[in-house]
């Protein structure tokens, strides 16, 4: 089962490089350019996936960490946008309809790769998704901008309304960028609630890709289902994951309108969203029934999606002006807790002999990141241009 692990660490050891050095030039730049760049490289290794496939094993896992690699961009950039883009009362909704486009395209791509293959054989989909990307790129360069007073198209009104809902120096991105293109590393470190969002995203991390690649064989294990042939019992979680974590963008913008402290908000979202995937994970491990299994599956995936309504709108918080680069530092720590914890499933199942030893060792780590984000998280700005004390 080791070998199972292959595939997604190329990937990720690709995504591992990038995020830092994305999140500190889109904080600089801009999210419009980096994203561009970012989804016209990983399009690119998209369509040459299945000639690197033909030539030798090296040279396809080279292409899949060129594409995680180029993946490192997209959230911080999504991230530095949203900051520079939507008030605060808006930005948890904003974040989850990204991240609802991201979830939603693991189900189509799940759906339509089966159908693409048995039409235009197995180049198919990385043929098609390789250019769609392209596509994607002259759509975003023409319809995009980094802050809303470079849009060309915004009307006076809305950006009036995004001027008055919000503070203007933190919108106009050239009057709080760093002096240097070298963000002040130690002092984003020194301070713990910049490690409550590092924790949170090394665990929804974990989370995430042990579910995206060991649930298939989880399932043809303990009930003999090929999940990889039915594809469409695979794409409900990612699509429930899209619905919910809209719900949770829009309890999260509720509260904030409605008085709740927003330091107070994030935890409530952030505990919704490690708490129940932790419980769905223990009910998991004791289905007796693939489709109790798939029930508990889809509840899991679908809770964990509230969390990008706690941590992942608290960057903006804490840091805007740093919004990108920390979230760079934290997807780094995410991408390794996601190559240890993918990695390391197939290593505790052949020593332990127990999938579901390790769904409920996932289940204890939600549970302690949830309470280590309630102590030390802040929806405050931080301080982050003085020397620590």
């Amino acid at each position: 089962m080791a070998g199972a692990d292959r595939f997604p660490s190329s990937f990720l050891w690709g995504y591992l490089v990038s995020p830092i050095a994305g999140g500190t030039l889109v904080d600089y730049y801009g999210g419009k350019i980096i994203m561009a760049w970012g989804v016209a490289l990983w399009s690119l290794a998209t369509f040459l996936t299945p000639w690197a496939a033909d030539t030798s094993l090296l040279a396809l896992l080279a292409m899949r960490a060129v594409v995680g690699l180029a993946e490192g961009v997209a959230l911080p950039a999504m991230n530095n946008m949203v900051a520079r883009w939507f008030p605060q009362t808006e930005r948890a909704r904003a974040v989850a309809i990204a991240m609802g486009g991201f979830t939603s395209g693991n189900a189509i791509g799940l759906v339509l790769s089966p159908i693409l293959m048995s039409q235009a054989g197995i180049f198919g989909p990385f043929v098609i998704f390789g250019l769609s990307g392209f596509l994607w790129v002259l759509v975003w360069l023409s319809a995009t901008s980094s802050t809303p007073d470079r849009h060309p198209q915004i009307s006076k009104y809305e950006l009036e309304y995004i001027l008055r809902e919000k503070q203007k120096p933190l919108l106009m991105g050239n009057k709080h960028k760093p002096a240097t293109v070298i963000p002040p590393f130690r002092r984003l470190l020194s301070k713990m609630p910049t490690w409550s969002i590092i924790v949170a995203n090394a665990m929804h991390s974990w989370g995430f890709f042990v579910i995206l690649s060991w649930m298939p064989i989880y399932f043809n294990f303990v009930y003999h289902i090929d999940l990889r042939q039915a594809s469409w019992f695979s794409a409900v979680p990612w699509s429930v994951m899209a619905f919910t974590g809209y719900l949770g963008g829009l309890l999260s913008d509720m509260l904030i309108q409605r008085g709740t402290s927003v330091t107070l908000t994030r935890k409530i979202l952030q505990s919704i969203g490690f708490i129940a995937p932790g419980i769905a994970l223990i009910g998991l491990t004791a289905a007796k029934s693939p489709v109790m299994a798939s029930a508990w599956l889809t509840l899991a995936i679908g809770m964990k999606s509230f969390s990008h309504s706690g941590f992942l709108v608290n960057l903006q918080e804490i840091a805007p002006q740093y919004s990108g680069v920390l979230h760079g530092i934290s997807n780094t720590a995410g991408t390794f807790a996601a190559i240890l914890g993918t990695v390391g499933a197939g290593f505790f199942v052949e020593l332990v002999g127990s999938f579901q030893g390790f769904l409920l060792l996932t289940s204890l780590l939600y549970f302690l990141s949830a309470l280590f984000y309630i102590i030390f998280s802040t929806g405050e700005r931080v301080n982050f241009d003085e020397a620590a004390l």
